[in-house]
């Protein structure tokens, strides 16, 4: 163990504060600090060897990331998750992780821990500090391993090229996955900033939000398309502009970019491209970059990319798989050897995204997974969303494959229509085939009131498909 290491919780600097704004609690650095201490020594007494898995489940963001602090001080590895997970899904996280206790509220049950003589030592730089739970815990939920190195790593990379912080931030997000914990609460802390901790407000809460941004002087924030369309549905724009705003994990329309721009009063707004297994953020780009439309997330934030080709090969430039290679990367998917195996090829990190690299950066254009193949063309889900979405009449659009006998796949799309608007099925399409190739225009639509997400703000292209097949 590196016994010069400095824990990542112990580099906050003076200024550095943590405001939960529906409890009105806030800790600055020192209360941190002591909060942090008094937790760790309440884990060291529950007799955990070092090492042990400690789940975080946490309903108040603040607790959550005391509580995480904390674990790493007892030398005990934070498993973060949604804390309202029903019980069998609890059991899920549990036997995945091997956890040995849970923090918050526990609908199930734990094994008992043995006493363990030995003090407990922190844990060190290269070791699982933290384990994230990818989306859907059910069957057997995949844990993302990430050391307090790699950690530091991205957070230092994010710094250094954002220069606007520290300023008083703003985090929506859940802190149980890596946008909200590293991007939203750890990197701006660490620069000395004031974060508000607000995951996830709903559409009553964000009727004040302009004036809410502008009494607390909110400087910076990170979010999801989804929040945007809520916001800029039910809120009015705050009157002092931003000074940057991040958006990601799912792919945002360049109308919806330059709205977002509109609301904030900035044009500082960046497309943000971030996986947990890198630690978050990989990439950014600016709207007025040069190369910059839908998908595009330019160049890397430390580490280096490329693209994998259908014939295997590693480029530096052209169309293919998007890779990774980062100081930021995970240690591995935790106790899945044959998942990690997977993940990696020659060193790097296979994303899963289909992207086009050239000099301007990296322009997204789809996951491998959702992709759908009609009659042997390849067709990007992602694609079809933001076509729909151009659309004046739709506000939210999710694109998906169907079975059919003959193409093999055919394109359906579940869509909500802006207020007051009539389902034109026929319309739309005639729409769609003049804006785009013939391939991309759906068979299928169907009107849902809502597209149903995660808790992340992610699509389940999955389930939503099975939602519109299920209905009369």
């Amino acid at each position: 163990m590196t016994h010069s290491f400095v824990p990542l919780a112990d580099r906050l600097p003076p200024t550095a504060c943590l405001v939960s704004v529906r409890s009105g609690r806030q800790l600055d650095a020192a209360g941190l600090a002591a909060a942090v201490a008094s937790t760790s020594r309440q884990l060291e007494s529950l007799g955990l060897a070092h090492g042990d898995r400690v789940v975080i489940g946490h309903a108040d963001p603040l607790d959550f990331l005391v509580a995480m602090f904390a674990a790493w001080q007892a030398g005990l590895v934070a498993v973060g998750v949604n804390p309202n997970l029903p019980a069998p899904e609890q059991d899920n996280v549990i036997a995945a992780a091997g956890a040995r206790a849970w923090l918050g509220e526990l609908r199930t049950t734990l094994p008992q821990p043995l006493p363990v003589a030995s003090p407990a030592t922190p844990l060190g730089p290269d070791e699982p500090a933290l384990i994230l739970m990818t989306s859907g815990t059910t069957g057997r939920p995949k844990g993302i391993a990430l050391s307090q190195a790699a950690l530091l790593a991205r957070i230092a990379h994010n710094l250094a090229v954002i220069p606007e912080l520290p300023l008083p931030s703003l985090c929506i997000l859940p802190v149980f996955f890596g946008h909200g914990l590293i991007g939203n609460v750890l990197t701006p802390l660490l620069a000395g900033s004031t974060v508000y901790l607000w995951p996830s407000p709903d559409a009553a809460e964000l009727r004040g939000f302009g004036d809410w941004l502008d009494r607390h002087d909110i400087g910076f924030m990170s979010s999801v398309p989804s929040f945007w369309k809520l916001a800029l549905r039910f809120a009015t724009p705050p009157t002092r502009p931003l000074a940057r705003v991040h958006v990601g994990s799912a792919p945002l329309s360049r109308e919806h970019w330059e709205d977002i721009a509109r609301f904030t009063g900035t044009r500082n707004v960046f497309n943000m491209f971030g996986m947990t297994e890198t630690a978050n953020w990989i990439a950014g780009g600016a709207l007025d970059a040069p190369g910059a439309a839908a998908g595009f997330v330019g160049k890397p934030w430390g580490g280096e990319l490329a693209v994998l080709g259908e014939d295997g090969a590693i480029v530096r430039s052209g169309r293919g798989e998007a890779l990774v290679r980062s100081p930021s990367i995970m240690l591995g998917y935790w106790q899945r050897p044959d998942l990690d195996a997977e993940a990696f090829i020659d060193g790097w990190f296979r994303t899963g995204d289909i992207a086009e690299l050239n000099a301007d950066g990296l322009t997204l254009v789809g996951r491998i997974k959702t992709e759908i193949n009609r009659g042997g063309i390849k067709v990007q889900a992602e694609e079809v969303d933001l076509l729909l979405e151009r659309h004046p009449d739709v506000a939210e659009a999710c694109a998906f494959g169907l079975p059919d006998p003959i193409a093999g796949e055919l394109v359906g799309a579940a869509i909500v229509l802006q207020p007051g608007i009539a389902f034109d099925p026929e319309a739309i399409k005639a729409w769609c085939r003049t804006m785009a190739r013939p391939d991309a225009v759906p068979s299928r639509l169907f009107s849902l009131d809502v597209i149903p997400r995660n808790e992340r703000g992610k699509l389940v292209r999955a389930d939503i498909r099975r939602l519109v097949e299920a209905m009369p």
